[in-house]
């Protein structure tokens, strides 16, 4: 018996120290960076991240964060992951976009008309696993995983929006970016592309009439103070990557790599819940301080012309296959 018990002992010491092996990290820091401050979606899911990181590594691996721009804009962080003077960033897609065609396949109006289509669709891995494939061919960045906001609401200061011809006539702020402009010419009005920092005051002197963006956005910059009507609008869903360095990636040992894809992935589940949670907060304060949310009673005719526009982007998308086989995966 005592033999038996040595061996069993001797078996646990064993798997024990393999274990330990197995969990055991080369001391490193990650370098962190969101052109956005603290409290945004991209510092939670960065702060998510840095959290399992250090302590499934046992403090071996350390994530150091740069916030507020303090690393630059989004795009100026993308060409750092590319010189690997940082390892993640979180960005909207948008930004990545210019680097990498590939990531507008999430970025065409209309591909998300339900919020549960986008927890579906980028939540399959398999599919964002091709997506993350053609992005580092494109630019030298992968997306571990995807992170989402909040729909843009377009916003104005004349009337509530209620159908499509009520928008016509209206001046609305758009980003000067190709998808979102084709989307609002689908409409039958011409958008007005506009720097963002030139918005807010824009719409204080009636020089544009409304603009289009997420609730948390409309609280955080004050818009009830220019700004009165709110129409619910589900043509754009505020996706995000986030996005490491191939280079650096490429160069991590199997269980460093096994643990940073798993901290990408909670990081992003966990975001995924805060974003909805923070989307009806955001809602209801605006209607706190005055504005008045409308409901489309034609959304239908809103997306058959928005999606009219989808054949100019399948070049940039992989095709109208990849377009094709994104739908199926979300019905």
């Amino acid at each position: 018996m005592r033999r038996v018990l040595y061996a069993i002992t001797a078996l646990v010491f064993l798997f024990s120290v393999t274990t330990a092996s197995a969990a055991e990290y080369k001391k490193m820091t990650i370098r962190a960076a969101t052109a956005n401050p603290e409290g945004s979606l991209h510092t939670t899911a960065i702060n998510k991240f840095k959290e399992i990181i250090e302590k499934e590594s046992g403090g071996q691996i350390t994530v150091q964060t740069f916030y507020g721009g303090s690393m630059g804009d989004e795009q100026s962080n993308v060409r750092q992951l590319r010189s690997q003077e940082i390892h993640l960033a979180v960005l909207a897609v948008g930004n990545l976009t210019p680097f990498a065609s590939q990531a507008n396949i999430f970025y065409l109006p209309y591909m998300f008309p339900k919020i549960d289509s986008a927890y579906q669709l980028l939540g399959h891995d398999d599919f964002t696993a091709k997506v993350a494939d053609k992005v580092v061919e494109q630019s030298g960045t992968r997306p571990l995983s995807w992170l989402i906001g909040g729909y843009r609401h377009i916003t104005n200061s004349k009337h509530p929006i209620a159908k499509i011809d009520d928008l016509q006539g209206l001046k609305i702020r758009v980003p000067p970016v190709a998808v979102q402009l084709e989307a609002f010419k689908s409409w039958g009005v011409e958008p007005h592309p506009l720097a963002w920092s030139e918005t807010f005051n824009a719409l204080q002197q009636g020089v544009i009439d409304g603009q289009e963006n997420p609730h948390t956005v409309n609280r955080d910059q004050k818009f009830w103070e220019v700004q009165k009507h709110i129409t619910e609008l589900h043509y754009m869903l505020w996706v995000g990557p986030m996005l490491v360095s191939e280079a650096w990636y490429a160069k991590l040992d199997a269980d460093t790599k096994a643990l940073v894809d798993k901290a990408a992935k909670e990081a992003a589940q966990h975001e995924w819940k805060w974003a909805a949670e923070q989307d009806a907060v955001a809602k209801q304060q605006c209607i706190d301080k005055g504005m008045e949310v409308t409901e489309l009673t034609d959304e239908p005719v809103w997306q058959e012309k928005a999606r009219t526009v989808w054949p100019q982007f399948e070049e940039q998308v992989g095709g109208k296959a990849m377009i094709d086989e994104a739908v199926s995966l979300m019905n």
